[in-house]
């Protein structure tokens, strides 16, 4: 029977349901489903709902379900039911541990997702704060026999903890490496030299402090992998180094061969391996660190009309920052009063300073090249445009691509199977010596290192060690976080800020993508080009109208009229029963006069005559202008232009995807001759103009029916519906407005650069990830049977899985070597 704590339910928006026969076919499905309890569709309502058992079904399956019959679901959640947190785990081994921890997590009650990164020691868990609590988290972390450090545990002491990981793992290396080195030497001249009398007691002594040592810590990871029924890499390396040792041991009372000197070269070996790797995956996690380092530690406030020095961590929504010549803005802010010159590249990565003055916004960590400054804090703690960076990093960063699903399933078995497999090798070189020896003294002809005259036993007990030393589960559950960490980072250096893994693989196939045109291909500012007035009309009372009643507008193009309006001089009057009539324009009462200002269809529905001026209205279409007709009452008074300049990069990058193989659209509410003059200017292949903001998800869909994999490029707001509906949403974010759910890719800079990129960066990250798992399965796949045959010595075996990590690692490293910029900036 399933129990309670493994009852999930879920809530669907159905689309697309013509009759109560399509909810019946769906509810029909659902309860057919292996794992679904129960499920009910209201065709009324358009909803469906199913409860499941979360250990045999999930969410993501009951969906596709949905769809797969030719509906749309949208699953109904209250984002306030729950929340999302990355936090720190210690005590992982391999990735057979955070294997053990995302299955025992998954399981609780109230945790909708959990995801552990082996690579970046974190987790990320979307969990109900109503049914479980962190430190319930925490305790079942601790019960799995790891360590979840809460936020509150951790206090920013300054100290950098890869770096103490580092160098504690660096001091057991150490200590492994001299006492070895001793014993080997010992071995050599006992061997090769003279007979050393008590030389198994000696070396015993010796590879104490190794195997029960500086290698304790393995030990106590395998008992607790053994005893939570979830074996890891640790689990092989005690059983590759201390059961060599014990036997060692009986040496001193049986004649038996010692092995003390294959335990102590294997532990310390895997002491070698895991020092490297914490050191390398120190350098691959170096992006967040040189984030976090960015920020001030302190900043210079005014109380009570005095300067005082205070903690960033203490400063206050309010506050009033003095920051002066040469020294960092500590959090974001608006300047309240002063002129300077800020360095944004960290931000932007725009080399050449910006002017900001009063009202202008201000990024924490840029630096005052020039000017004091006095800046009113706006953002604190995580609100803060750097902690939101980081925040993403460390999403992307904890997410998983999906090709990396199936090496999670086989790394689960693998531990497991490589015992198996050792103990089916120690048995058949007993039950078959012949056989093996064989095999064993052909090795011994250009093996220097395979001897043929051990006996069946002594040499089945090598063999079975050089198994379990030379399996490496960890190199397959590198490959992926390793390239993520590296090309996550190397996105946020050039202001590329990628949510989740899923996108790096979906980018590498996009066929077609679909951009916003005003703030994406145009800089969304706006501006009065031409003013065209029926005879006996004055261009103030023109411009007082248009003006008065577009300052209740929230439209770019509305601004645009207010600010001419304004550098004119021009007071302004007010406006009742304003009116935006959507795909249309603006409506309302003005001194007593009814003023409309729209386009053509506005003039029709209301029987204004401006017939006489369409050919002027043809021809600033056809400049890729926007032009909006203005009526009093019914009486037409002229013609007003507002030109959205086009970024600098546009064309180029447009140009650019095109050449790469990938269509180009532009979706824009603008009229047909508009829209075909911009994108005409920046080479877009397909216009598809006179849009209702709501019908983008459509046009989204039919290129998507037409092209297969489309992006959608926006400003992550008015466009979140289509930026969803899009195989990946891209968003164009400016200064400290990053914060954009709806988005898998943000793009500070804005330019349109990222986005060639971003593309670039997606098939070196995948390219990458492939390599790793090609170099993994191929270590394994080759080097695992060569030791059943008895042809790898257990020494040698514990050096190439060491290697074997470092290989994926570095090789992810590598990364940082291509190049992703637009061809054209490199000209």
């Amino acid at each position: 029977m399933t129990q309670s704590s493994n009852i999930e339910k879920v809530v669907w928006k159905i689309q697309d349901m013509s009759c109560s026969s399509c909810s019946l076919s769906i509810e029909k499905k659902l309860k057919a489903t292996e794992g679904v309890l129960n499920a009910s569709v209201n065709f009324a309502a358009e909803k469906a709902n199913a409860a499941f058992d979360k250990e045999t079904t999930n969410i993501e399956e009951l969906t596709k379900i949905i769809e797969d019959l030719g509906y749309g679901a949208i699953v109904e959640t209250d984002e306030k039911e729950t929340e999302k947190v990355t936090l720190k785990v210690s005590g992982m081994t391999c990735t057979a541990c955070s294997s053990a921890i995302e299955k025992g997590l998954n399981k609780m009650e109230g945790i909708r997702s959990a995801s552990v990164n082996f690579a970046v020691e974190k987790v990320t868990v979307e969990y109900e704060p109503t049914k479980v609590r962190m430190l319930d988290v925490k305790k079942k972390v601790s019960e799995l026999g790891y360590e979840l450090i809460l936020e509150a545990d951790h206090e920013d002491d300054g100290v950098d903890e890869d770096e103490v990981k580092i160098l504690k793992t660096r001091k057991t290396m150490m200590i492994s490496i001299g006492l070895s080195s001793l014993i080997m030497t010992l071995m050599v001249i006992h061997m090769f030299v003279r007979h050393i009398p008590g030389y198994v007691p000696i070396v015993a002594l010796l590879g104490l402090p190794i195997v029960f040592g500086t290698g304790w810590h393995v030990h106590v990871g395998s008992w607790k992998a053994l005893k939570n029924k979830s074996p890891n890499m640790d689990v092989l390396v005690t059983l590759g180094s201390l059961p060599p040792y014990l036997i060692g041991l009986m040496a001193l009372f049986f004649p038996l061969q010692s092995f003390i000197e294959m335990a102590t070269t294997i532990m310390t070996f895997h002491l070698i391996g895991k020092y490297l790797e914490v050191r390398a995956k120190g350098r691959a996690s170096q992006a967040i660190k040189k984030l976090l380092e960015m920020g001030a530690k302190t900043a210079k406030i005014i109380v009570d009309g005095e300067e005082i020095e205070v903690p960033v961590k203490d400063l206050q929504v309010g506050d009033i920052m003095v920051i002066r010549p040469g020294e960092k803005v500590p959090t974001d802010g608006v300047v309240f009063d002063g002129n300077g010159l800020l360095d944004e590249s960290m931000a932007t990565g725009e080399s050449m300073p910006v002017k900001r003055q009063k009202g202008d916004e201000v990024i924490g960590a840029t630096i005052n090249k020039q000017g004091l400054l006095k800046v009113k804090v706006t953002k604190v703690g995580k609100d803060t445009f750097l902690s939101q960076v980081v925040k993403m990093m460390e999403e992307c960063q904890g997410s998983k691509v999906p090709i990396q699903e199936f090496a999670d399933r086989i790394t689960g078995y693998f531990v497991p199977a490589i015992i198996v497999i050792t103990i089916g090798t120690f048995i058949s070189f007993n039950v078959f010596p012949e056989f093996h020896l064989g095999i064993v003294r052909w090795g011994a002809t250009f093996l220097p290192w395979v001897n043929p005259d051990l006996t069946p036993l002594t040499l089945s007990f090598i063999t079975a060690t050089a198994v379990l030393v030379i399996s490496c589960p960890c190199a397959l559950g590198l490959g992926t976080p390793t390239a993520l960490m590296v090309g996550s980072g190397m996105g946020a250096e050039r202001g590329i800020l990628i949510r989740n893994g899923e996108a790096i693989q979906t980018f590498k196939d996009v066929k077609a993508i679909a951009f916003d045109k005003t703030g994406t291909i145009t800089k969304g500012k706006p501006e009065v080009t031409d003013i065209v007035l029926v005879k006996g009309v004055q261009e103030k009372d023109f411009l007082y109208y248009a003006a008065t009643i577009e300052i209740g507008s929230e439209h770019p193009l509305a601004h645009a009229i207010v600010e001419k309006a304004k550098n004119d001089k021009i007071k302004l009057g007010e406006v009742i029963d304003f009116n935006a009539i959507v795909g249309m324009g603006v409506v309302g009462n003005i001194d007593g006069e009814r003023i409309l200002v729209g386009n053509r269809k506005l003039m029709k529905d209301n029987e204004i005559p401006y017939e006489d001026y369409e050919e002027e209205l043809i021809r600033l279409e056809e400049e890729a202008k926007t032009a909006m007709l203005l009526a009093k009452g019914n009486q037409f008074l002229g013609i007003v232009a507002v030109a959205d300049p086009i970024k600098e990069d546009s064309a180029r990058a447009i140009a650019e995807l095109e050449s790469m193989g990938i269509k180009t659209a532009m979706i824009t509410g603008d009229n047909r001759r508009t829209a075909a003059a911009i994108g005409k200017k920046v080479g877009i292949s397909h216009v598809i103009s006179e849009v209702m903001p709501d019908g983008k998800v459509e046009e989204v869909k039919k290129l998507q029916e037409q092209y297969g994999v489309v992006a959608m490029v926006g400003d992550g707001i008015n466009d979140a519906p289509a930026l969803k509906q899009s195989n990946v949403g891209i968003a164009i974010g400016t200064g400290t407005d990053i914060a954009i759910e709806a988005a898998d890719v943000t793009l500070v800079r804005g330019e349109l650069s990222g986005i060639v990129s971003v593309i670039k960066l997606s098939k070196a990250i995948f390219r990458k990830i492939k390599e790793n798992y090609f170099w993994a399965w191929f270590y394994n796949a080759v080097f695992i049977p060569v030791a059943m045959f008895g042809l790898l010595h257990p020494m040698i075996g514990a050096a190439a899985m060491a290697v074997s990590s470092l290989n994926v690692v570095y090789n992810s490293l590598r990364l940082k070597k291509v190049d992703i910029e637009p061809s054209y900036q490199k000209a």
